[in-house]
């Protein structure tokens, strides 16, 4: 059986946010803060632009003994040998993306109510993306889900649970708090001036839920 990674502090990539910094370089710094897990996003990239992303990214993932997910894109995490993929409610099932990965794979699936949650469990999916946590600038048609919608997911996960949507370093422990095992934040990491420091500010207040 695979091992779960650390879904702490997750990293989730978003070109819109770089304020005309290289990905690379940005994704960098977050590692040298302490992110645990990194999920690459491209919305609007076309497939060979993934590609070549993905393999800068997976190498500088594995130099950090860091796992790397994909969003959406099975046939890309396949390609670049990454850890997993990230599925949302209108992409390919995840039951029929497990055929296609095998069990080496780590898939996870965005849950916004504990029914998606529940069905998510049922069709083999490794750990949960739920949110909007506190509404979100980067998805605009997300509902907010709130902390006690994450809560009363987190109490019958069954799976980790990883808070999405509006994250900060000053409400990252709210997520935590709510029983989440960590939380995917996109700007409150690449938006900001000093993202080194920033996740380094996240990594000290996730000691706090260390188990």
């Amino acid at each position: 059986m695979k091992a779960q990674p650390d879904y702490s502090i997750y990293l989730v990539t978003d070109d819109g946010c770089l304020q005309g910094r290289a990905l690379i370089d940005c994704v960098r710094e977050a590692l040298e803060g302490g992110v645990t897990l990194v999920q690459y996003r491209a919305k609007t990239a076309s497939s060979a632009e993934m590609y070549a992303e993905a393999l800068q990214l997976k190498a500088l993932c594995d130099s950090f003994n860091v796992p790397l997910i994909i969003n959406d894109r099975l046939d890309i995490a396949m390609a670049v040998g990454a850890a997993g993929v990230h599925l949302g409610q209108d992409d390919l099932p995840c039951a029929a993306a497990r055929k296609l990965l095998g069990e080496d794979y780590i898939i996870g699936v965005s849950a916004h109510n504990p029914a998606e949650a529940k069905a998510a469990l049922q069709s083999g999916a490794d750990y949960l993306g739920c949110g909007a946590v506190f509404g979100t600038a980067t998805k605009a048609d997300v509902q907010k889900l709130g902390t006690d919608g994450l809560a009363a997911i987190c109490k019958a996960k069954g799976l980790p649970v990883v808070g999405i949507g509006g994250v900060t370093a000053d409400n990252y422990r709210e997520v935590r708090a709510a029983g989440a095992d960590g939380a995917a934040i996109v700007s409150g990491i690449l938006a900001q001036p000093d993202i080194r420091a920033t996740v380094r500010a996240i990594a000290k207040i996730s000691q706090e839920f260390a188990k």
